[in-house]
């Protein structure tokens, strides 16, 4: 053997650096994100970040920047500027989102204590504050093992994938890289449908009437990107069956719909405010929504669900109307992150 497979650098005068090496374990919730302020200015840099994205959208044209640039952003960041002063957390001064997976995070690392490792939980958004960069230094500067769960039930390239894009973009820039987990999707998970299914019959048995029918409303995406290959629908289809077959309901009883249509594309169907309007003209007079695919309330449950839709059904002859919260920071929602959490974690602890 030659003597300079034999040298160590140290011998050889390289400089060596001498630091302990991470040996922890990290979690880390990734919820899509919010502006840092219900002002025009802080949304208009949230929607360029988010609607930039090209797993988000995509489109990298010259016509599509400008149409963003010149006409999105302007009139979007206005008009949802005055929809986040509608329900923002005063007291803290920020959207709930961030209230919630906060929260969310601080319980879940309590719950984790009696497994007896080094665990630190922590909290990131992929749009805005906090990134997950600046969590995953953090998290990096004192584990070798993180895992990250997105708080997204069923996959989505525009969602799940984009968490993961920007993870790997950080790992890329690491020379020691800590082992690496991500939580795979859990739409069927019999934790989050006994999740779904407690919560929304322990708020049903708080509203003073019953619901006629039972909207579970996901958020939308492009017919095209499910025509791609993208199993967010399949995924929305089975969360709803296997919520039907807890709660012993048919689909005329619980209808599955999709909201927060952007732009003029055609999106999965059928639309939840076109499904709301038609079921008041029907002659549905209460009507309760939930929300499963969101981890947490955000705009789009507590503006476009409880606010925008409740206004739809009622001038159209409906009554009674409730938006059943997201799991949330709720026991049966952190019981369920704890036993993902648990189950991903084997081997590490």
């Amino acid at each position: 053997m030659s003597d300079a497979a034999t040298t160590s650098p140290a011998e050889a005068g390289a400089p060596v650096e001498q630091t302990a090496a991470p040996s922890g374990i990290g979690i880390l919730l990734v919820n899509l994100g919010t502006p840092d302020a219900a002002e025009p200015e802080a949304v208009r840099r949230y929607l360029r970040e988010f609607l930039s994205d090209p797993r988000v959208i995509e489109k990298d044209t010259l016509l599509w920047k400008a149409l963003l640039n010149g006409v999105i952003l302007p009139l979007r960041s206005r008009r949802k500027a005055r929809d986040y002063r509608k329900i923002w957390n005063r007291e803290s001064d920020e959207s709930p989102i961030k209230t919630v997976t906060r929260s969310q995070a601080e319980k879940l690392a309590v719950m984790l204590e009696p497994l007896g490792a080094h665990i630190t939980v922590d909290w990131a958004m992929r749009y805005a504050n906090p990134s997950i960069v600046s969590r995953l230094e953090k998290l990096a500067a004192k584990c070798d093992r993180i895992l990250i769960m997105p708080l997204y039930p069923q996959y989505s390239a525009a969602t799940t994938a984009t968490v993961c894009d920007e993870v790997f973009r950080f790992m890329l820039r690491q020379r020691r890289q800590p082992a690496l987990r991500i939580l795979p999707a859990y739409y069927d998970d019999p934790h989050y449908i006994e999740a779904l299914a407690s919560t929304l019959k322990a708020h049903l048995q708080a509203l003073p009437f019953q619901p006629d029918v039972i909207v579970a409303s996901f958020h939308g995406m492009p017919r095209e990107y499910v025509l791609k290959g993208d199993p967010y629908e399949l995924q929305c289809i089975w969360t709803t069956h296997l919520l039907r077959g807890q709660l012993a309901v048919g689909d005329d009883k619980l209808k599955l719909t999709f909201q927060s249509r952007f732009g003029r594309a055609e999106w999965l169907q059928p639309y939840t405010i076109d499904t709301v309007k038609a079921l008041a003209k029907q002659g549905v007079k209460n009507l309760v929504v939930i929300t499963p695919g969101f981890a947490a309330d955000c705009l789009e449950t507590l503006e476009e669900i409880a606010v925008e839709n409740a206004h739809v059904f009622r001038r159209h002859g409906g009554q009674n109307f409730a938006a059943i919260p997201c799991l949330n920071d709720s026991e049966p929602g952190m019981l369920m992150l704890q036993q993902l959490a648990t189950r991903e974690l084997k081997g590490w602890v």
